[in-house]
């Protein structure tokens, strides 16, 4: 927004808003139908957020290596909430996990042996650090948007974002500083032909 500014060019926050509304899902789409195959250990957790000054559940699961595989917005903190969780997760990924690891909410227990009954299952609250720090850029999301206006809101927001931020966050702790620059210029490139934009920025290391 600062360089269209300097270019005279006026972009208000409520423009970037519609235009995210707009092209946002279509984007996250192709993203998801052109990504590889996400790992087999699923991280699965859950975190209250306030939406009209309603407790709501953010339930979320990352792979291993911290790439978002579903995001969620429930009123609810229970088995029928974790249950519709791991049915949206099985249709999107079209595999089950080898290993499901969450906290020590039951839930998660209850709908496990139902929906996915020979899977792994390991609880424990420090194991499940990987999807608890993947709630903290979406902290940083709300804080700026001024809370989320309602549970669409959040859900459409949040799912376009995770697929984003799966796009432009490769791992970089998991590659060399020349295999991230090569990787991230294919990134950028990808998104080009995407969103329709020509043109990628230098990567640095």
């Amino acid at each position: 927004m600062r360089g269209l500014a300097a270019l005279g060019i006026v972009v208000s926050h409520e423009t970037v808003w519609r235009w995210a509304e707009k092209f946002g899902r279509d984007f996250a789409g192709t993203i998801r139908r052109r990504a590889p195959q996400l790992g087999d250990k699923w991280h699965l957790d859950e975190v209250v957020i306030t939406i009209g000054g309603q407790k709501h559940w953010l339930w979320r699961a990352v792979d291993q290596d911290g790439f978002v595989l579903e995001v969620l917005v429930q009123s609810r903190r229970n088995a029928k909430a974790a249950k519709r969780l791991m049915r949206k997760l099985l249709k999107s990924q079209r595999h089950p996990p080898r290993v499901m690891i969450t906290d020590k909410l039951r839930s998660y227990d209850a709908a496990k042996r139902e929906i996915m009954p020979g899977v792994e299952h390991r609880y424990h609250k420090g194991l499940n650090n990987r999807a608890e720090n993947s709630h903290q850029p979406t902290r940083e999301r709300e804080r700026r948007m001024r809370r989320f206006k309602s549970m669409c809101h959040a859900q459409r927001f949040l799912s376009v974002h995770a697929q984003v931020a799966n796009h432009f966050r490769p791992g970089r702790h998991l590659l060399r500083a020349c295999s991230y620059r090569t990787l991230m210029t294919g990134r950028f490139a990808s998104w080009s032909e995407i969103t329709g934009v020509r043109g990628s920025p230098a990567i640095s290391a």
